[in-house]
């Protein structure tokens, strides 16, 4: 029998067990290992609780956990409850699929203030991730900005956007629910480095823009370039530039306002002891598509500023780092003998969530090549683990366990919502009787 550690339940995670499942059969075991007591990661934590379709794929996972031979051990914390070197006497190989949760640095003058916060941050604290339930965003000022031009940035805008009527369906939490419902942000700034014909949203974020009950886009018709020019666009982000030329177009007021500002580089954060500005730089694009300054700059009132410029893996002891990637160094998903990366702990933050199903396969390949079935280590896997976790007196849960409190999130849900998640690990483990 072949014992494999997956460290991390979310897509990656998930992937990558099912992958090693099925190159393997019956002659593995499979721990997939998650520091929280439910599983699901990004799928819980990360995907915009409005999105209820994305969150679906959830299901699909639990057909993974159902497989004769996979487990869900959560509640662990690697590098805490137990260490890597010691996951590696254990188990013949250990995958590492803790995604990039951490917000990369803006690097500019004042994002120390008090209102600057990581859109990791931000999404965690709507979406109840424990690390984050008391975040407490400034929403009683005017304006807010939110730095950056991908899908996130638009998540960021338009959950600052919606009534709670909007957010029926959805399983947002209901200390974020009660802010937004509160918030007196009227102007919502979405600030980009370069142009429309650069940005990384798609069509489908872009359109929901176009259709909330209180809030109009704007973009700015000079920004955009000549319409002749999107005959060089891949189909994809031609339908997303159709959706800014559109929103250049003037529709009804409504009371709240998006403001798409193309060209601007955040240069520094102002205040009076917490952010009430972010100064921004004038950029234009140089041949080769390169953005540079134009030494121009200029205020936009903020007393909320979500900086979504991107993310990285946090650090796990004696595992070797790459510091410019933000990843764990590694070759082909390799990262030494025995130890293994996929996801974005493996690529950086890159991809969609689908994108993580091909990558865990190829590195399940690769392990497969390495450790090939019908030969043994002789490693206990699982039950030494279960017996070392024991001897610590760490309280690991299962896939019951998240069952039993899935059912106490459904019975506790708003009567237009799916479920009212539980956000602190003293809720959950209270849920299990515990």
């Amino acid at each position: 029998m072949r014992h494999f550690a997956v460290i991390g339940s979310g897509p990656a995670g998930f992937y990558t067990a099912e992958a090693l499942a099925k190159a393997y059969g019956d002659a593995a075991q499979i721990d997939i290992i998650d520091q929280l007591p439910v599983p699901y990661g990004l799928i819980r934590f990360g995907v915009a609780p409005d999105h209820q379709s994305i969150k679906a794929v959830s299901r699909r996972y639990d057909k993974v956990v159902e497989e004769a031979g996979v487990r869900f051990l959560g509640n662990v914390a690697v590098g805490a409850a137990v260490s890597i070197d010691e996951l590696k006497s254990l188990y013949d190989g250990v995958i590492l699929a803790t995604g990039a949760p951490r917000d990369r640095a803006l690097g500019i003058p004042g994002e120390e203030l008090p209102g600057v916060v990581g859109s990791a941050a931000f999404v965690g604290w709507y979406n109840g991730h424990p690390d984050f339930a008391d975040l407490d965003p400034p929403l009683a000022g005017a304006s807010a900005a939110v730095i950056g031009n991908g899908n996130v940035a638009l998540d960021v805008a338009r959950i600052l956007s919606k009534t709670r009527a909007e957010f029926g369906g959805s399983d947002i939490v209901a200390h974020a629910l009660d802010a937004l419902d509160a918030s007196a942000i009227r102007t919502i700034t979405i600030v980009g480095r370069r142009g429309p014909h650069q940005i990384a949203m798609t069509a489908k974020e872009l359109g929901e823009l176009g259709h909330l009950d209180a809030a109009v886009p704007h973009v700015e018709s000079g920004d955009l370039p000549a319409i002749e020019a999107d005959a060089g666009l891949d189909p994809g982000a031609r339908k997303s530039v159709a959706h800014l030329r559109d929103f250049a177009t003037p529709h009804d007021e409504k009371p709240k306002h998006i403001q798409f500002d193309f060209f601007a580089r955040p240069v520094a954060i102002e205040g009076e002891g917490r952010a009430e500005r972010l100064v921004v730089e004038r950029t234009a694009l140089a041949e080769g598509g390169q953005c540079v300054g134009t030494g121009e700059t200029y205020a936009i009132p903020a007393s909320l500023i979500v900086s979504c410029i991107g993310y990285h893996t946090p650090r796990i002891d004696g595992v070797p780092y790459d510091e410019r990637g933000g990843k764990f160094a590694n070759d082909g998903g390799v990262i030494g003998d025995g130890l293994y990366c996929v996801g974005w702990a493996r690529r950086g933050p890159s991809g969609t969530i689908g994108t993580n199903r091909p990558d865990g396969y190829e590195v399940a390949e690769a392990i497969a090549a390495a450790l090939p079935p019908g030969s043994s280590t002789g490693k206990p896997g699982g039950l030494g683990l279960s017996a070392l976790l024991a001897e610590r007196g760490v309280n690991a849960t299962d896939f019951a366990d998240w069952r039993t409190i899935e059912t106490a999130e459904t019975a506790a849900a708003r009567a237009d919502a799916p479920r009212e998640k539980l956000v602190r690990h003293a809720d959950w483990l209270s849920a299990l009787g515990r």
